[in-house]
């Protein structure tokens, strides 16, 4: 006859409260660094979240880009959830560095806003212009966003791919190639 040990349950119990506070300890720990490192936006007027909704059918997207440095896809296997946001900055206002799970379209409604990608080692921001749009990769690429105008800049944009319930802007860190 073969006899298991067992471990007795108060020993499981204490192995199981020291994972738990230790588990503890390490997220704490995450957050506080990732809020350490986060840079925060200013000059923001208004942040308003206009929907939010999950597809009823499964979603494939894909986007054709041309970029500086040529044609870029953007493929998003079974799409989750999309936001729709609008943002007002004010002049000299920013967004703070940050990324996205997915994809955005981003709509310039009024205003200009001027784009600065942490993959640009001489940080030359793009601008676009009241009536034009375009597709921010998201899904790591950090960047920020600046209203270098003298009027209120006012954008509107739809996340795509957001898990659902979770945030559809992650904050990043400065990544150190610009020097604002």
């Amino acid at each position: 006859m073969i006899r298991h040990s067992r471990i007795p349950a108060t020993m499981t119990k204490r192995r199981l409260a020291v994972l738990l506070v230790a588990a503890a300890a390490v997220s704490t720990a995450m957050v506080l660094a990732g809020v350490a490192l986060a840079t925060p936006n200013s000059g923001i007027l208004l942040n308003n979240v206009v929907a939010r909704a999950g597809f009823a059918d499964p979603v494939d997207l894909k986007f054709k880009v041309t970029t500086a440095n040529g044609q870029e896809v953007i493929h998003v296997r079974n799409a989750q959830e999309t936001v729709m946001q609008q943002v007002v900055i004010a002049p000299g206002g920013y967004t703070g560095w940050h990324t996205h799970p997915g994809p955005v379209l981003v709509l310039v409604k009024a205003g200009a806003l001027t784009l600065y990608s942490s993959e640009d080692p001489t940080c030359v921001g793009r601008t676009y212009t009241a009536g034009q749009a375009f597709i921010d990769r998201g899904q790591g690429h950090v960047h920020i966003g600046r209203n270098e105008g003298s009027e209120n800049l006012e954008i509107w944009s739809a996340y795509f791919d957001v898990p659902p319930g979770l945030p559809f802007r992650i904050d990043a860190p400065n990544p150190g190639n610009c020097a604002f």
